[in-house]
This record gives C-alpha cells, structure tokens and sequence, in this order.
C-alpha cells in the first residue's frame, strides 16, 4: 500500500510537457500534485482543492506569474509558493519575493532544485543567518541586466541596444548565448 503524501504542490507552466514530468518526479518523492497551464487553470484547481505549495513560471504564455502569486495568496494565504523562470532578472525576483513567493529559481531546474528552493525559502532572514552570498559574476549580473532592459523595453532589441547604449548586432549576439552558469 502506497505512503500518504506529504504535502500537495500545484504545478504551472504553459509548457504541458513539463509540467507531466515534473508532476511525475514529485509523485515519485512522496507529494500529491495538481497541475495548470495558466492563470484561470490555477485558480480554479486552487479553489477545488487546495495545495500546501506552489510552482509557478512567470511567463504562463499571455499570462503572467507574478499576478498568480497575488491570486493565489488571495485564496490560500499559507501556500508556499516558488517562481521559476527561464528568464530571470534580479529585479524579477525581488518582485515575486515581494509578492509573496519563498524563493525564485531559473530553469533548467528539476525536482531537486525546485525541493530544495523551498527549503531555502524556510531558512531564517540573512540578518538571523550565517553570511554565506556569493555575488553573481560580471558576466551573469550584465545577462540579468540585459534581460531586465529587454522585459522594460517589450522585447523590441532595437529600442533595448540603444537604451543600453550598444549595438543592435552585439545585442543579439548576447542574448544568443545562454545565460552565464554560476
């Protein structure tokens, strides 16, 4: 006879696929899942049944994460909830901290990540805790800046090269590359 779960994790993201598989790895680990592939899924899955924590992508095709974490918290103000995005910036995690999610991640990211951002997200504030920040690099912290200029400008490169005050070209030639690993 199977274990109880643990605890109940709603899952959304656009990407149907991943979210299949995902769901699988946590089921494996012990959780009861329940999945959504945007706002209005989520929403409805959350008013039926309740989950102890959440997994939310910002981008959610038309949709936008940071409004879910609002709506859900709305709904069941003790779920925990962690963003997890491929297009991450600073200023985007501060804003879904702000909002109320415990941690944010960048994807690539698996069960593992996903479990240990939570468990991250329960550790005491860093004034109660050991000191232990390592700064992004250069390189990562002009990716994040890039893609935060990018988001402001709507995706339009020509307006974001000359608001960063570089060329169109090596724009794209930047955010061609993937996102520094560090």
């Amino acid at each position: 006879m199977p274990e109880k779960p643990t605890a109940h994790i709603l899952i959304v993201d656009d990407d149907a696929v991943f979210c299949e598989r995902l769901a699988r790895s946590m089921r494996r680990r012990g959780f009861a899942t329940s999945l959504a592939t945007n706002h209005a899924q989520a929403i409805t899955v959350t008013e039926e049944n309740s989950a102890d924590m959440a997994v939310i992508d910002l981008r959610l095709g038309a949709d936008n994460g940071l409004e879910l974490i609002r709506d859900l918290l709305a709904i069941a103000p003790n779920m925990r909830i962690v963003m997890l995005t491929g297009y991450g910036s600073i200023a985007t995690a501060i804003d879904a901290t702000r909002l109320g999610a415990v941690n944010f991640i960048q994807k690539p990211a698996d069960a593992d990540d996903i479990l240990a951002a939570f468990e991250r997200g329960e550790r005491p504030p860093l004034s109660e805790a050991k000191m232990d920040y390592t700064p992004p690099s250069l390189a990562r912290a002009e990716w994040e800046h890039i893609q935060r200029v990018l988001a402001d400008c709507g995706g339009n490169i020509s307006h974001t090269a000359r608001a960063l005050g570089i060329h169109r070209r090596t724009l794209q030639r930047k955010l061609d590359a993937f996102p520094p690993n560090d």
